[in-house]
């Protein structure tokens, strides 16, 4: 059996986008079930938590699929690092606003959220970089 993460390609758009919008709905599921234990302490950061992954997420990969017949033409798609880190960059801010209401609920503090926060940013500024890259190594 051989296994070799550098051949597969990314999942398509739409299958991508729906991923996105189903942790979206989970989102939302955890805040509402979240809120019910929480002692009546609620917190913006878990309120919009579904906010990363529905506009981030699906908005952004619904877009890249209505775009692709016109992307295709001139570039051969975002790459599997890519895609990996940009997904990887939505879950690091999802999971930070989750883990902020946490420690509001628990009345404490942590710098480690910071760092998710600041992680999921870079991975993300990082997957764009290398797509628009990509694009102008594809033009020369």
């Amino acid at each position: 059996m051989f296994t070799s993460g550098t051949d597969r390609k990314p999942r398509s758009p739409v299958k991508t986008a729906a991923a996105h919008l189903a942790v979206s709905i989970l989102c939302v599921v955890i805040t509402n079930v979240y809120a019910l234990f929480g002692h009546g302490v609620r917190s913006d950061s878990m309120d919009f938590m579904f906010l990363y992954p529905l506009l981030g997420g699906s908005a952004v990969f619904l877009l890249a699929a209505r775009l692709r017949p016109v992307l295709r033409k001139k570039t051969r798609g975002i790459s599997r690092a890519g895609y990996n880190l940009y997904n990887s960059g939505i879950a690091a801010l999802t999971s930070a606003a989750l883990l902020t209401e946490i420690m509001e609920i628990a009345g404490s503090d942590s710098r480690m959220i910071q760092y998710i926060r600041i992680a999921g940013i870079v991975l993300i500024i990082t997957a764009i970089a290398r797509r628009i890259a990509a694009s102008l190594r594809q033009r020369d």
